[in-house]
């Protein structure tokens, strides 16, 4: 079993790789469950991903509150990763960004982010979208700023992979943090993909059967995945 340390610095790598895949640029943040206390998981304080060190993790309760009474300042969106540690039991991880290439398929009416790679098979028949006037009506900041958001956008999650954030964003969660890794970087390649598609014609999506088939298939090869990543950033870990 992994201990709290060894998490830790896979944080640290995690923001590192997600900068460097562009799923993050000032903003944006990655957390993974507490390895041995399930009513916690840990993130960093308020820090760019460039910045954040092993000694800026913080450990949360699942309302999101830093466990620490004497804490530094601490992200607005904390309450994200804690809505899907309290309600989903498979989450070990959660990534939260404002990837450019992602934005575009939760602002465009009618548009839906669905697979047209197969390294993205885990989006099945396509994301699902957020919207956050339904629950903070037309005059919010956008900002997913309390457990009650925080809830309405797990709701609209369901039991997906990813979620689309409406003028945001989007959030991705994985059984561990390289999958919640995975999940971001190829949501974001898909994205990409699917625009490019998109522009020369009508896209040939997978089936739900590949995307079930192709997802599990690279579900094996996420570990080959994230050491190549580890290396590109230099193996750091704080």
């Amino acid at each position: 079993m992994a201990d709290r340390a060894s998490v830790v610095a896979d944080l640290v790598r995690a923001n590192r790789i997600l900068l460097r895949h562009g799923i993050v640029d000032a903003f944006g943040h990655v957390s993974a469950r507490h390895p041995l206390r399930p009513d916690r998981f840990l993130l960093s304080r308020n820090r760019a991903p460039a910045l954040v060190e092993e000694q800026d993790i913080l450990d949360y309760d699942l309302d999101g509150a830093p466990v620490e009474a004497d804490h530094p300042p601490v992200y607005l969106e904390r309450f994200i990763h804690a809505a899907l540690y309290r309600a989903r039991a498979d989450v070990g991880a959660v990534v939260h960004s404002h990837s450019q290439a992602v934005i575009p398929f939760g602002a465009a009416q009618g548009a839906c982010l669905r697979p047209v790679s197969h390294m993205a098979g885990f989006l099945g028949e396509g994301a699902p979208v957020f919207e956050i006037r339904e629950s903070a009506g037309p005059c919010s900041d956008m900002l997913v700023r309390d457990n009650v958001l925080a809830d309405a956008m797990v709701l609209a999650m369901g039991d997906a992979p990813v979620v689309l954030m409406r003028g945001h964003g989007a959030t991705a969660v994985g059984r561990d943090i390289p999958q919640a890794v995975f999940h971001a970087v190829y949501t974001e390649w898909n994205a990409r993909i699917q625009a490019q598609t998109l522009a020369l014609g009508a896209p040939i999506y997978l089936t739900p059967e590949e995307g079930t088939a192709a997802a599990a298939a690279n579900q094996g090869q996420i570990g080959r995945a994230w050491d190549y990543w580890i290396q590109e950033v230099g193996g750091a870990h704080g």
